[in-house]
């Protein structure tokens, strides 16, 4: 059984793992994921109720934090609680304000440590309260080095140090808090599409019902300027629909009677009513949903990379902390004074700033690819992405459009153009092969006649055949080229040539992918050769692979990861399972086949390429975001612990090298989410 579940109150992305890391050592617990981004749990566990065991295991750990029911939403309880701590903080910051004051004149001493214990008390109170108890615990984290520090300091007489410090410490964290769940709440919106309620028709009457209750085949109306709650297909009025929650894409589109509307999608103009096709939980918006939530579980290696990188880097700091103690004190015998650098490098070397931004970095460049119409699976996709140097497509409905147009006439026999297209269009009028109506639509378009005749018959795979006053007319495809060869009496009198039209879109993005250095692109498709050659030409794709069968893509695919370490697949169809799954990142086009989407790691919500460019400008630019967190982290860190240790370095500097560097670099994570690609 699943269950999924949310930790609120937890700010330290540290203890996030642990905890995730204890539960994953549970036996009874399995594929335990946790995302520190939306502070959301899952796994899986036989027993119906697990929230209290969940509690005990979290509260071993780290203590002010609640677990509940994903459904429940306890918010106004944390506003409460950040405005009670603001206030605290801010009359601590008044009272340092005054101690600092004091501290530079003569006769303020007992009013200036006074006012400094009670800013440390008011400021500090959790911090210290919680770094006794992780002390208890034997837990090293920022709350037990910032304690030792702030009762250190006072034992050392620097009353008005240890408040600064604690002072400097609380507004950063409230500051460092607000920026996290700022970005949680982006986040959380990017997803926020999906109506709850539904205006269902019936009897001439309209009533407001839950959107997941509507059965398929319900009448809906849908008001202007209200999402649409389901998938399905207008049946009464025309308007414009918004559908760039969907896919990236701003500029309304005009739907009538028989268009299809996808859950999500913004009535821009007019009231209509639609017919539903899909239920709730298969709708385009719940799908979008589930992807996004789903994505921060699957953690990116730089992610678990951060999470090994802290379980090394606390032990090795306090090890650091204690020989800049304790061999300079020996040798000159100032214990005081080594006590209080040692003190500063650990306060400084905290790594909160690089285990909270690390997967906010990841998370948040998942939420933007969500605008811009690519839904991406999880972190090290992004990853994968990032890093493409080879990126293969399928042909039919990825690069082209699924609309087989007539392109060339050859006329034989005496015969004109016009009267080849008529004969093949009336002998192929009762024929539902996509052919015959390309034929059909094409003598329409041009006025060519259309002529009903008779004993009309049809060989699936091999053509048509009529009669026309006494004349056989046949229609069949040529085994040398994409087309149709008609005859007369078994003379040939023509061969009309089709082809599929590229995507409008596909050739700047082909152009787009090369200018961005991906240096392999290829055609893979069960097509014929000559067809996919002729795709491959129109959009300079320079490797062509034709005729291929499920399996023989997935080999292709493997050789191209050989010979490049990585390869990327852009497909749509059911056929496309097999090789989405192998491909290093499997990039899915639109939200319609079922097993296209669940094999791939990545979804292009809107039924085009366009967008694809994007993400790995994307996923790049969020790559350059981690790796310039955790190299502005340890610098900063490298340099105050430097500073530290030949005494120029105060205690509030390292304060500030900790949240000061870390509320920076949780800015930079969430600036992905505003940035244009």
């Amino acid at each position: 059984m699943k269950h999924e579940l949310i930790l609120d109150g937890l700010n330290c992305a540290h203890c996030a793992a642990k905890i995730e890391e204890k539960l994953q050592n549970t036996p009874e617990y399995t594929d335990v994921r946790f995302s520190f981004a939306t502070k959301a749990l899952s796994l899986n566990c036989e027993k119906q109720d697990i929230v209290a065991e969940i509690q005990a295991a979290v509260d071993s750990i780290e203590d002010g934090v609640t677990v509940r029911l994903a459904e429940a939403s306890p918010e106004e309880e944390e506003e409460e609680a950040g405005k009670l701590k603001l206030i605290l903080l801010s009359a601590a910051a008044v009272m340092f304000a005054a101690a600092f004051v004091m501290h530079f004149f003569d006769g303020f001493a007992i009013p200036c440590t006074v006012l400094s214990i009670l800013a440390v008390l008011l400021s500090g109170y959790d911090v210290i309260l919680d770094g006794v108890r992780h002390a208890v615990k034997r837990r090293l984290d920022e709350t037990t080095l910032m304690t030792v520090a702030v009762i250190a300091a006072m034992a050392l007489g620097d009353f008005v140090e240890a408040a600064a410090v604690t002072v400097l410490f609380g507004i950063g964290e409230w500051l460092e808090d607000k920026a996290v769940e700022k970005s949680r709440r982006d986040i959380r919106k990017l997803a926020d599409i999906r109506p709850d309620a539904a205006l269902l028709v019936e009897d001439g009457l309209t009533r407001e019902v839950r959107a997941e209750d509507v059965p398929i085949g319900s009448i809906l109306q849908i008001p202007p300027h209200s999402r649409v709650p389901l998938d399905g297909v207008i049946i009464e009025g025309s308007t414009a629909v918004d559908a760039s929650s969907l896919t990236g894409e701003s500029v309304p589109v005009d739907a009538t009677v028989g268009s299809e509307l996808l859950s999500g999608m913004l009535n821009r103009d007019r009231a209509v009513k639609m017919r539903t096709t899909k239920a709730y939980a298969d709708s385009a918006a719940t799908r979008i949903v589930r992807l996004v939530e789903e994505s921060a579980r699957n953690k990116g290696s730089g992610e678990k990379m951060i999470t090994r990188f802290a379980r090394i880097y606390t032990p090795a700091v306090l090890l650091l902390g204690v020989l800049i103690a304790v061999i300079p004190s020996i040798i000159t015998g100032d214990w005081a004074t080594w006590l209080r650098r040692s003190l500063v490098c650990l306060v400084a070397s905290c790594p909160c700033s690089i285990v909270i931004s690390v997967p906010l970095s990841y998370y948040a460049g998942i939420g933007a690819a969500s605008k811009i119409g690519m839904l991406i699976k999880g972190g090290r996709f992004v990853e994968a992405l990032a890093a493409a140097k080879c990126i293969c497509f399928d042909k039919t409905g990825t690069l082209t459009d699924n609309h087989i147009s007539v392109t060339e006439i050859k006329a034989l026999s005496g015969c004109s153009a016009s009267e080849v297209i008529s004969l093949a269009a009336s002998a192929e009028l009762h024929s539902a092969h996509p052919l015959a109506a390309a034929i059909r639509e094409y003598a329409e378009a041009h006025n060519i006649s259309i002529k009903e005749l008779n004993n009309y018959s049809e060989i699936p795979g091999f053509g048509v055949s009529a009669e026309d006053n006494g004349r056989v007319i046949t229609c069949g495809k040529t085994p040398e080229h994409n087309g149709v060869t008609v005859a007369v009496d078994g003379r040939t009198v023509g061969v009309i040539t089709l082809s599929e039209s590229p995507r409008p879109e596909s050739a700047g993005v082909i152009r787009e992918l090369h200018s961005l250095g991906i240096r392999h692109t290829a055609i893979l498709s069960g097509d014929r050769r000559e067809a996919c050659k002729a795709v491959a030409s129109a959009l300079a794709i320079p490797h062509v692979y034709g005729e291929l069968l499920p399996q023989e893509k997935v080999q292709r695919v493997d050789r191209l990861i050989t010979e490049h370490g990585s390869c990327c697949f852009v497909g749509d169809g059911i056929n496309d399972a097999p090789v989405l799954s192998r491909s290093t990142c499997g990039i899915a086009m639109g939200l319609g086949s079922d097993a296209a989407i669940e094999s791939a790691d990545m979804v292009l919500s809107a039924e085009s390429l366009s967008s694809l460019p994007k993400a790995v400008r994307l996923c790049r630019a969020a790559m350059r975001t981690v790796r310039g967190n955790i190299a502005f982290s340890l610098c900063v860190k490298a340099l105050v612990i430097g500073l530290a240790a030949f005494g120029i370095a105060p205690l509030w500097l390292a304060v500030i090298a900790d949240t000061g560097v870390c509320l920076l670099c949780v800015l930079n994570a969430v600036r992905l989410i505003r940035k244009k690609y």
